[in-house]
């Protein structure tokens, strides 16, 4: 075996087994070398970065809610009423509903809507929803207080008659006027605005001469008039 070996090393063997040596070296060598040295990758392009601001805003921007602040509520203030002074103290004088009587004279006949009182004409007992004021035929008669003309009509029992309409559901009835009187249906009028003259035309009434046939109701019951005039 020795003997062998000699003998290739001593001729071209040699040679040959120097260059398979040398060929494993320098393969052995570059894998080594590729396994030590990390591949190095190569970037990615980077997208250029733009510098400028962006000339639109973004579609969606955050919505900031403002909730507005409430101002502080004010009492209006009520309607000065005239004053008058007592002694040099000044005194809120009230302003009442203007009420007058529409026409002066004696009554001849009161309210009765409770009992039966005996009419010297029809000669007989019945209720009186009104009052009878006494008075020379042709004085004038007024409107108790501010309202609308409902009606102006000829009643077949109390003659010429003018019913006024009136705030809080009151309602004015003027009986036995003269006919034709100075208003007409759906006119307003004023407290103490003339809107007829006493007369004689009442049928029911005519025993008791020229008087005034005045009657109250409100939501259409009705009221004694001295009531009204007089609160």
């Amino acid at each position: 075996m020795a003997n062998k070996i000699r003998s290739l090393l001593g001729g071209g063997g040699f040679y040959a087994v120097l260059a398979l040596c040398v060929v494993a070296v320098g393969v052995g060598g570059y894998f080594l070398l590729l396994r030590e040295e990390p591949q190095q990758e190569i970037p990615a392009e980077t997208p250029d970065v733009q510098t400028t601001a962006p000339s639109e805003l973004p579609e969606h921007e955050p919505v900031v809610e403002t909730v507005p602040l409430e101002e502080p509520e004010t009492e209006s203030e009520p309607a000065s009423m005239p004053e008058v002074t007592v002694d040099d103290t000044p005194v809120v004088a009230e302003a009442p509903s203007v009420v007058v009587s529409p026409l002066q004279g004696e009554v001849v006949a009161a309210f009765s809507v409770d009992q039966l009182l005996y009419n010297e004409t029809l000669d007989d007992w019945r209720t009186h929803d009104g009052v009878d004021i006494a008075a020379a035929a042709g004085d004038a008669v007024l409107a108790a207080s501010a309202g609308t003309v409902l009606s102006v009509t000829d009643d077949p029992l109390m003659g010429t008659t003018v019913v006024i309409g009136h705030s809080d559901g009151y309602e004015t009835t003027y009986a036995n006027l003269q006919a034709n009187p100075p208003v007409e249906e759906g006119q307003a009028v004023t407290a103490g605005q003339t809107i007829g003259a006493v007369g004689t035309t009442a049928a029911a009434e005519s025993a008791q001469g020229a008087h005034l046939h005045f009657a109250v109701t409100r939501e259409g019951e009705a009221v004694d008039p001295q009531s009204f005039l007089n609160p």
